[in-house]
């Protein structure tokens, strides 16, 4: 029988050329620039659309944009060591905690 040849770059071989990372493809940003484009237009008519809403109308709409504008939050974790952390360090932490707890109850 005649052996099977494995196509592509052996395992472990680094990627060469493509885009590096980060980079964005060429449709996105022309997509980009031309949806930006497409705002920067039509303002006065988008104005005038928006100011023809209601209240409610108006909020449903920004936040049904808002994911695409401002990204999203990430949640981050925090992992302290305390077996680490001196008696002082520890109290400073318990110090600070207590202290933002009472601001914002004061608010």
């Amino acid at each position: 029988m005649d052996e099977i040849k494995k196509v592509g770059r052996p395992k472990g071989t680094p990627k060469t050329g493509g885009r590096q990372k980060g980079v964005q493809n060429k449709v996105t940003s022309e997509t980009k620039d031309w949806f930006i484009y497409l705002l920067n237009s039509n303002r006065k008519r988008l104005e005038k659309a928006l100011e023809a809403m209601d209240d409610r109308e108006l909020w449903d709409n920004f936040q049904k944009l808002f994911p695409y504008i401002v990204p999203k939050m990430q949640a981050s974790e925090v992992k302290i060591d305390y077996d680490h952390l001196t008696d002082e360090q520890i109290d400073l932490i318990i110090d600070e905690l207590t202290n933002k707890l009472n601001l914002e109850d004061d608010e």
